[in-house]
């Protein structure tokens, strides 16, 4: 996966409209499809009587929602305009599976492993670049800190490394 400049405004602006409509949608479908539920198939209310029992039908109606939501996000996610929230989506994704790898990668890279030096360097500067676009100053110091101990090690080593060179299957071997 390569890493792409994006829009912050554009970006921030589609995905604040994405979370909104999912949220929505499914609050509404959800509504719907268990009500529609216990129209067909529920126990009709009865005069003094709290409990009707429908509860089962309300969470599969919510169910029916999630699974819509998902075949929308699914349909929706190669449009152009969903570019560059998929795009951070994948790389969130990316960044997760080596993350669960880092304590291995981080140990090879200081035996001075070149994979290990590249998967490191790509992984801190997409941390960078997905920081900057949720504004997340807390820990950006810290990533750009890495970064920088980072290039310390692969001067020493006496690298190049371009993070283009970053494959996903460079993980396997950690």
């Amino acid at each position: 996966m390569k890493l792409v400049n994006i829009d912050k405004s554009r970006y921030r602006s589609v995905n604040n409209q994405v979370q909104i409509g999912l949220v929505a949608t499914l609050a509404i479908l959800s509504l719907v499809f268990g009500q529609l539920m216990i129209y067909f198939f529920g126990v009709k209310q009865l005069a003094g009587v709290e409990s009707t029992g429908n509860f089962h039908l309300n969470f599969t109606g919510f169910i029916l929602a999630i699974m819509a939501c998902i075949l929308l996000v699914r349909n929706l996610r190669h449009k152009p305009r969903f570019y560059e929230v998929y795009y951070v989506w994948q790389l969130k994704q990316l960044q997760n599976k080596i993350f669960r790898k880092l304590k291995s990668v981080q140990q090879a890279a200081k035996d001075n492993n070149r994979d290990a030096l590249v998967i490191l360097s790509f992984y801190y500067q997409s941390l960078s670049l997905v920081y900057n676009l949720d504004n997340n100053t807390l820990t950006i110091s810290n990533v750009n800190n890495e970064l920088e101990k980072l290039q310390q090690c692969i001067d020493a080593a006496g690298y190049s490394i371009d993070v283009e060179e970053f494959t996903p299957e460079m993980l396997q071997a950690f």
